[in-house]
């Protein structure tokens, strides 16, 4: 049995060295002096242009003979840093024929653990640096996935696809993504690998939420949550998983809790200078805050009720968008949500709709957004036609199309379907292009109560007659 001493353990990321390795480090250091110099030089990009530095960093990759601890961290970082020149310079192509053929000889001698994480780092350096090559992304998940199955190298396998069902995710192909994941899920759960379970339920959780299917969606990142309390969680996960608890109590209009999420994320992202993922959280808390203050100001209900009045308060967001925060994360994404807000607390329909069509990309990009955006619009223009049409027994729909300034048929079939969900006590007359607005009665509190000790005395017959039923039989 070996003793501690000679033990040498590489789990990707943690590497304890025996002290007999620990005696030769400095000629280990020595070896790869020129390795680390060459290295510099490759990341230097005052000096070299791009062609340069990825000549340079290829041969410290190809170099086919040192594999001490310090040429293999140095190899290391020359495998990123030639995955961000390989986007620097858009040879996106080459990304595949590198990660496959490039790297063979360096992967061969490393530990597959190791190769796991570099795989795995490099996906996620492609990810950042070229977010809009999703085709690109697939392919290169394909074939690693393709060349593990051949090497027998499942860890690495199961890593790549979760990685590949995200890009299904991404993009919007769910079916895909579906089918991969749930087959993933039951290997993992054979493994009981709760690290990546992890990661997989959540992103289980998203592409239900992509499919509208919210109960799924909840039990998946009920599944996430539960995995990730039995195990660490880096800040950087944790935050996904509490911006899709977010997302989803936002889908069930629960405001304030989504709100208290969504702060949770951007705060942990905050403290990690993360700002490309901290602007969508701040864009959805900002999102909350005018969704809760425009329900409280419109005070809609199932039946819906008119003539209330929003105030400058309750969608105020300069609490957000003030001091540090408005200053670091300044930008057009933050400018969009401001302008919806002002339009939303005016009920202005026209500003409304001039907001959404000038900061298009900005709120259509978005899957949330886009959906809540919509529900805003509906909810202000049914606000909107509840007060026009407050003071009317008999108005003609063109007269209303007129005052809210949009076309007859949209007028119409919103109204149309006010009627049919309760929202409105009126009738249309088509053929005179009227709407006739009935008064709203007061419901008789009396056949209420009847019908219900009628359904109470029913329960009470049948029972009587079950119970005779048994005396009978027993006789």
């Amino acid at each position: 049995m070996s003793s501690p001493d000679a033990m040498e353990i590489d789990a990707g990321k943690v590497e304890v060295v025996s002290s007999t390795a620990l005696l030769d480090d400095g000629d280990q250091e020595d070896d790869s002096a020129d390795l680390v110099e060459s290295l510099e030089a490759g990341e230097d990009s005052s000096k070299n242009d791009v062609q340069t530095r990825m000549k340079i960093l290829t041969e410290i990759v190809q170099e086919p003979e040192r594999f001490s601890i310090y040429c293999t961290r140095a190899k290391e970082s020359a495998v990123y840093a030639l995955s961000r020149c390989l986007c620097e310079a858009s040879q996106y192509s080459s990304i595949l024929p590198f990660v496959t053929e490039t790297c063979k000889t360096f992967f061969s001698n490393v530990t597959k653990a190791k190769t796991a994480k570099i795989v795995r780092q490099v996906l996620d350096i492609v990810s950042v640096e070229a977010p809009k090559e999703l085709v690109m992304l697939e392919n290169v998940c394909g074939a690693v996935i393709n060349w593990c199955t051949e090497m027998n190298r499942t860890f690495l396998r199961q890593r790549v696809e979760s990685k590949l069902a995200y890009v299904y995710y991404e993009q919007e192909k769910y079916s895909e993504a579906l089918e991969l994941i749930s087959r993933l899920l039951t290997e993992l759960k054979k493994l009981d690998d709760k690290a990546l379970l992890v990661e997989c339920h959540l992103t289980e959780s998203k592409i239900h939420h992509g499919l509208r299917n919210l109960p799924k969606a909840k039990a998946a990142l009920t599944a996430s949550r539960t995995c990730a309390n039995a195990i660490y969680v880096g800040p950087a996960l944790q935050s996904n998983i509490d911006q899709m608890s977010g997302v989803l109590h936002t889908e069930e209009k629960d405001y304030n809790t989504a709100h208290s999420y969504f702060l949770e994320a951007f705060e942990q992202l905050d403290q990690m200078n993360d700002q490309e993922k901290a602007v969508p959280c701040l864009k959805y808390m900002m999102l909350c805050r005018i969704l809760d203050g425009l329900n409280k100001a419109l005070k809609l209900s199932a039946k819906g009720v008119s003539g209330a009045k929003s105030s400058k308060a309750e969608a105020d967001l300069s609490g957000l968008v003030t001091g540090k925060q408005g200053v670091k994360y300044a930008g057009k994404d933050i400018e969009a949500m401001t302008a919806i807000a002002a339009a939303a607390s005016k009920r202005n329909l026209k500003e409304f709709q001039a907001t959404t069509d000038k900061y298009s990309t900005e709120l259509k990009s978005d899957l949330l957004i886009n959906h809540h955006i919509h529900i805003l619009y509906e909810q202000l223009l049914e606000s909107n036609l509840l007060r026009i049409i407050e003071p009317f027994s008999c108005v003609e729909i063109s007269h209303v199309a007129s005052l809210i300034e949009m076309p007859v048929t949209v007028v119409e079939r919103k109204l149309s379907t006010m009627i049919l969900d309760g929202k409105l006590n009126a009738i249309l007359n088509q053929g005179e292009g009227q709407l006739i607005v009935h008064e709203a009665k007061d419901e008789d509190k009396c056949m209420g109560k009847g019908l219900e000790v009628i359904k109470n005395m029913g329960k009470v017959v049948d029972n009587l007659y079950a119970r005779s039923n048994r005396e009978l039989v027993m006789r």
